[in-house]
């Protein structure tokens, strides 16, 4: 089936009207439940969305369960909470017997392990999505647990740490295709070479503003003519002008262009995708939730999901061709215990 240079290959066809009926329960339900419904709540929204969402003239559709996520979650937090109540109650208690080195020494060891886990997250997210996730009847999914992924994920990471983030580029891109290339789709197996090209010049702004910051305060220590507290409220104006406005401008503009390149860069058999949202559109999509928080009293937060999720859509491409015949069913592992770890961290999929 021909995809190529089709900007409907891939298309969302809901409205926020028709989703508005979906977006209302779930808040109430939510509330009523003191937040327990949210699990379901999820799976409400998703099955609307892919049904909304065109792949070559055939919709998606979303086999996941409110129950798989819920299940999913309690036993992350069985995994998770006796960790957080040693932090909360023995630790305390040891510090106050002289064990300090040792206690600290575990909390450390657990936020290693936290940080772990977040990669695992991000590996078993996208696994069972994929698996809940039909095109034709067939179905994606993987079957690498995730734990080689998730030992990469705290490496990389930890050495773009150690380097003050300099090497955070090379860590995100390899990281990409590090999952990506663990997946597949029916009998097709998907493939991402990206590389940090590119990019190195967009994070590198996020170094020269504190370099630009340190330069514009010398000169204006250095004027002789200016009062010490005008010179200090300058500078106060400018340190809180690069961290809520320029340094989170600049990380926008360093992920729209990765997202860009890491969609160029994978493929899926003869299939080629593409991604064209520029960091004035993630702006907008941002600053237009904020704003729909803001108007609708809290009540525009249900819609977030419906428009990040249309909003990849309208974005994306696709290109190339697929033979339906030779694609076969998947017969990767399905797994049963959905996303309890991305859901506990707060971790998406993609």
């Amino acid at each position: 089936m021909p995809a190529a240079a089709d900007r409907s290959a891939i298309r969302f066809t809901g409205t926020w009207k028709e989703y508005l009926p979906i977006a209302a329960t779930n808040v109430a339900l939510i509330i009523v439940t003191l937040g327990v419904y949210r699990f379901w709540a999820a799976a409400r929204e998703r099955r609307y969305l892919w049904s909304r969402t065109e792949v070559i003239d055939e919709s998606l559709e979303w086999t996941g369960t409110g129950k798989e996520m819920f299940i999913g979650f309690l036993i992350v937090m069985a995994i998770v909470l006796p960790f957080f109540l040693f932090i909360q109650f023995l630790l305390p208690a040891m510090v106050a017997r002289g064990k300090a080195e040792a206690a600290f020494g575990i909390v450390t060891l657990f936020y290693f392990a936290i940080f772990f886990l977040g990669g695992f997250a991000r590996f078993r997210a996208l696994r069972y999505r994929l698996s809940r996730t039909l095109w034709r009847g067939i179905r994606g999914g993987s079957d690498d647990p995730g734990w080689n992924f998730a030992g990469e994920y705290f490496g990389r990471y930890l050495l773009s740490a150690m380097t003050m983030f300099i090497m955070f580029p090379w860590a995100v891109t390899r990281l990409w295709g590090a999952r990506w290339n663990r997946m597949s789709f029916g009998t097709l197996q998907f493939r991402a070479k990206l590389d940090a090209d590119g990019l190195i010049g967009r994070w590198a702004l996020l170094y020269l503003i504190p370099l630009l910051g340190m330069f514009v305060g010398g000169i204006l220590m250095s004027l002789k003519g200016m009062v010490l507290q005008q010179q200090l409220f300058i500078l106060l104006g400018i340190f809180i002008l690069a961290i809520y406005v320029i340094l989170p401008l600049i990380t926008l503009h360093f992920f729209a262009g990765f997202y860009r390149n890491a969609a160029a860069a994978t493929s899926l058999g003869e299939l080629e995708f593409g991604f064209e949202a520029s960091t004035w559109q993630w702006l907008k999509l941002f600053l237009g939730n904020i704003a729909l928080a803001v108007v609708t009293l809290g009540f525009g937060m249900a819609y977030w999901g419906y428009r990040r999720w249309s909003f990849i859509v309208r974005h994306s491409r696709l290109y190339g061709e697929i033979d339906v015949a030779a694609l076969g069913q998947s017969t990767t592992h399905s797994p049963k215990e959905a996303e309890g770890f991305a859901d506990a961290f707060d971790i998406g999929a993609i």
